[in-house]
């Protein structure tokens, strides 16, 4: 499995008992959703491995108590701390409506309901306070802030994210 084909889904923290349990923190708003997993794919050494979950359950919300198979020590869990764990993209829930995920846009066009096309999406900048819009229009980078306010639809069907821009931001880039 490759890395693109996957979400992160969260780092493995803590042990949590001497027979080789761990404490990974889920990196969602609902973690619920993946409590009853059967396996999840570990990063070692820059390579996804599969490790099957012989039991799992919630701990103190953001955490997912996980017994994999065939580690049954804490020397054996030590080696897996600090570890980041991926799923299939497949296994994301669907979204609707206004909510979206980052990869599912790239690509898309950004059309401002006062200008029209703005630009194509080439990537999401999530390092920054606000998440920002990487948009491209006619060889020139375009910054827009990933603001809930801005944000009119998402139209999966024909690839466009319509927004209503304040005035002079496009404007100041070009």
């Amino acid at each position: 499995m490759r890395k693109e084909d996957c979400f992160y889904l969260g780092k493995i923290a803590k042990k949590f008992s001497f027979k080789g349990e761990v404490l990974a923190y889920l990196d969602t708003d609902e973690p619920e959703l993946y409590e009853n997993l059967e396996s999840v794919f570990v990063e070692c050494n820059k390579h996804l491995v599969p490790f099957f979950i012989e039991s799992s359950s919630l701990h103190k919300n953001d955490f997912l108590r996980i017994r994999f198979e065939d580690i049954n020590t804490e020397e054996e869990a030590d080696a897996l701390m600090g570890n980041d764990l991926y799923l299939p993209l497949k296994m994301l829930p669907k979204l609707s409506g206004n909510k979206f995920y980052f990869h599912e846009v790239i690509g898309f066009e950004v059309e401002d309901k006062r200008l029209g096309f703005v630009g194509e999406i080439q990537s999401i900048n999530d390092t920054t306070a606000q998440p920002l819009f990487e948009v491209l229009k006619d060889g020139a980078e375009i910054l827009i802030p990933m603001i809930d306010h801005f944000l009119v639809k998402i139209d999966r069907e024909n690839k466009k994210v319509i927004m209503d821009l304040p005035e002079g931001l496009i404007e100041m880039y070009l």
